[in-house]
């Protein structure tokens, strides 16, 4: 799973990745800030099956905090798309192709509007104009990709199989291009589309195969003019969300100096050290008073891109039925992120393809009922893998 962070310059996409990731990248208040991509581990939030079973877990390929399990998600920060990128202008096209692997995307703008389209300093611009800018470049980046086959393709009878040959290095799967030539009614024998269907294919492509998460920034600068552009946004776009990355990072940083005890995600956190500042007090206390209410909604915003727009669920697989463990004795040892929809199946060849190769049937773990291949699997599910295959 690869999370792409994009957006117009300046408007806080390092600060997000810093918050999600811990990473020390370079933030500054200027445009391209971001010259070579910055990719990092992050972790989205759920409760944990453990409550299930009532039992404490012992995670092997992920977290467990007071209940909470944190899996580990890929995310990649790239330069600021400015007007004109898909054209080279800016930092140009190379940024738009490190996006090529991503299966989502968080794009950021600036809720306070302090920052204009070209990460410039401002008072009073358009987050909406930005949102617009950035999806115009990401359909013209994909639309010069197939124009620049447009020959090869016109060639070829079967113009869907053609077009995967080209797009699916950037993670675009052959059904994404059916459903998508389908709806447009375009021709799927010879593609000898003109420009206006290929721009109308490219962004609908983009929103199926690389969906989309709008995320105001920068909120706690201007609470006023935040909801205001906040209200806007979701008037015009689908798929909002808001955050407030420096705040989130701040607490990070004091968590991990022993100052503060946080989780990711709460909207409250317990101070552990005396000796600090007045100025600190003052910080902390400002912050307390912020997230009392919303917290910086970060991890949600993560949360909401996975859990939401992807529709992916959480499953435990394990080995022994009876005691929930793996065969070294760990209580759900791994979680498991699945799209909603999958079966037992899919869960065993994400685990082994031999072990699904020789899959006989699942065993609910919890109920101990036996599960076909094709049972389709729910969010916290506790599953057994039964295998003719040795592992």
């Amino acid at each position: 799973m690869l999370v792409g962070i994009i957006g117009a310059p300046n408007k806080g996409k390092s600060t997000l990745f810093s918050a999600l990731t811990m990473h020390d990248v370079q933030i500054a208040n200027y445009p391209f800030t971001t010259i070579d991509p910055n990719k990092g581990l992050t972790y989205i939030a759920e409760e944990c099956a453990e409550k299930r079973v009532n039992l404490k877990c012992k995670p092997r390929n992920s977290l467990c905090v007071d209940g909470t399990r944190f899996l580990p998600i890929n995310v990649v920060d790239v330069a600021g798309l400015v007007e004109g990128a898909s054209e080279g202008k800016g930092m140009g096209n190379q940024f738009l192709n490190d996006l090529s692997t991503a299966d989502a995307l968080l794009l950021i703008v600036d809720l306070s509007g302090k920052t204009d389209s070209a990460g410039n300093i401002s008072q009073d611009s358009d987050p909406v104009e930005d949102v617009n800018m950035v999806k115009k470049e990401l359909t013209n980046w994909m639309a010069g990709i197939i124009k620049k086959h447009i020959r090869v393709l016109a060639k070829r009878e079967d113009g869907a199989d053609a077009l995967y040959e080209i797009l699916t290095g950037m993670k675009v799967s052959k059904q994404n291009i059916e459903d998508t030539i389908k709806e447009l009614s375009l021709p799927s024998g010879r593609i000898t589309w003109d420009d206006a269907q290929i721009e109308k294919f490219s962004e609908r492509i983009i929103e199926i195969s690389k969906p989309i998460l709008i995320v105001g920034n920068k909120y706690d600068l201007d609470v006023d003019k935040s909801e205001k552009n906040l209200a806007r946004l979701k008037e015009k776009f689908k798929n909002v969300e808001w955050c407030s990355a420096a705040m989130e990072l701040a607490l990070k940083k004091a968590d991990s100096s022993g100052v503060i005890k946080y989780t990711p995600g709460d909207k409250s956190f317990e101070i552990k050290k005396e000796n600090i500042s007045d100025d600190q007090k003052k910080a902390l206390n400002y912050m307390s008073d912020f997230i009392k209410d919303k917290g910086t909604n970060v991890q949600q915003v993560l949360n909401h891109l996975i859990f939401g727009l992807l529709n992916d669920i959480v499953v435990y697989p394990v080995e022994d039925e009876n005691k929930y463990t793996d065969h070294f004795g760990n209580v759900l040892p791994d979680a498991i992120l699945l799209p909603k929809g999958s079966s037992t199946y899919d869960l065993a060849m994400k685990i082994h393809t031999d072990i699904a190769k020789n899959m006989l049937y699942a065993i609910d773990a919890v109920s101990k009922m036996r599960l076909a291949k094709t049972y389709e699997l729910k969010d916290k599910d506790i599953v057994k893998i039964v295998s003719a295959a040795k592992h």
